[in-house]
């Protein structure tokens, strides 16, 4: 069997943090059940949580809330069917004025965008990217007593900023504030590189947006997906184009998280994606050529940077052995990612903002899917409770 270590390099030291006993460790190693959940074995599938304190049982005395009711939000995207819907051929919510009202019913209080459309025959219109269409938004969520908490929307392509891109940007922050948010952002990564000369180019990059956000009151974040948790290559031999191959074992966007100002950019875990990244990235080649075990751990990277955390992406999933990505995703709270531990261990909860997310949400077939499913992981958001000692 594999031997375990964490990111300094014991097992023992990773056992610890996430308050599981040997005996329990070791029984799990094989699928790996630590706290951050799915800590993989090499060519093993993730861990089925032993424990999955689910928090379904609604009885305070279990221990507190671990994501308070103002906390409690989702990104626009899952439900994005249903603002793209045409409210004069279907009897259900359509646009986001009734989709901000279905998800107040259902217990949300905050909501993070994916770009201001909608359909063309709900109010104000098919685009609400406007300064006349964020004061409607603004209008819609206040109706409703929810919270814009984020976008992921518009960062310029390019470096150094044109004039028109920077122009643009100033617009989307104009288009924050009048919505009501204290983050802007973006669902993609800083880059797509592995080499560290492209990372030192994204962080002046963001460094320089992050200033001119600052300004507006804004605090600017990036969003991971899985490759942003993989290895930098930085040493070893290089290749054909003069480019290094080989690793350190430092992870792309905790280079990024030390190159970047914290008074000035912030990230966005999207922890669905972390856990992918820990299933994927436990391995790399040293600069001396030998193989090395390194498994992430996305609660401990949290918990080290709390304050660079400002937001989560919170999905859960399904182990899957087929699709090379160790999970796939369904409704929040109905998957093996121990949330209870997640949120237990990074703390800070009136901090955080979780945005419950799924991809798969919207349906073909089932065209009131989406907005069913934001109503299972909001109540299964709001059971979570700590573990009492």
């Amino acid at each position: 069997m594999t031997a375990f270590n964490d990111e300094s390099g014991s097992g023992d030291a990773l056992r610890r943090a996430l308050g599981v006993n040997r005996r329990r460790f070791m029984s799990t190693c094989t699928a790996v059940a630590a706290g951050a959940i799915a800590a993989p074995v090499v060519g093993a599938s993730p861990a089925l949580a032993q424990d999955r304190g689910r928090g379904h049982d609604h009885d305070h005395g279990r221990g507190h809330v671990l994501v308070p009711p103002g906390k409690r939000g989702i990104i626009l995207y899952t439900v994005r069917d249903a603002t793209a819907r045409d409210p004069l051929a279907s009897d259900l919510p359509s646009g986001f004025r009734e989709v901000f009202k279905q998800l107040a019913r259902h217990g949300y209080r905050q909501v993070e965008f994916a770009g201001y459309n909608q359909h063309a025959n709900a109010p104000g219109g098919a685009s609400l990217e406007s300064v006349a269409g964020a004061k409607l938004l603004r209008s819609w969520l206040d109706d409703y007593g929810l919270r814009a908490q984020g976008n992921h929307g518009f960062i310029p392509s390019s470096w150094p900023l044109t004039s028109a891109d920077l122009d643009n940007f100033k617009k989307h922050l104009e288009i924050a504030n009048i919505i009501g948010m204290d983050h802007m952002g973006t669902g993609g990564d800083p880059t797509g590189s592995s080499y560290p000369a492209d990372w030192d180019v994204a962080a002046d990059k963001w460094n320089a947006l992050g200033r001119i956000a600052r300004r507006e009151g804004i605090k600017l974040y990036t969003h991971n997906h899985d490759s942003a948790y993989g290895f930098l290559l930085d040493g070893g031999p290089l290749d054909a184009q003069g480019r290094p191959t080989r690793s350190s074992g430092i992870r792309k966007l905790e280079y990024f998280l030390k190159a970047t100002d914290p008074k000035l950019v912030w990230l966005e875990m999207d922890i669905f994606w972390a856990h992918v990244a820990q299933y994927k990235f436990h391995t790399y080649t040293a600069h001396d050529g030998s193989t090395r075990e390194k498994v992430f751990d996305p609660a401990g990277l949290v918990a080290r940077n709390n304050k660079r955390y400002p937001l989560f992406h919170a999905k859960d999933g399904v182990v899957s052995t087929t699709n090379g990505m160790g999970y796939d995703m369904v409704p929040f709270g109905t998957g093996v990612i121990d949330y209870t531990t997640f949120f237990s261990r990074v703390g800070e909860r009136n901090y955080h903002n979780p945005m419950v997310e799924d991809d798969n949400s919207p349906s073909a077939t089932d065209p009131a899917q989406s907005l069913r499913e934001a109503k299972i992981s909001y109540d299964n958001l709001a059971a979570l409770r700590a573990r009492r000692r």
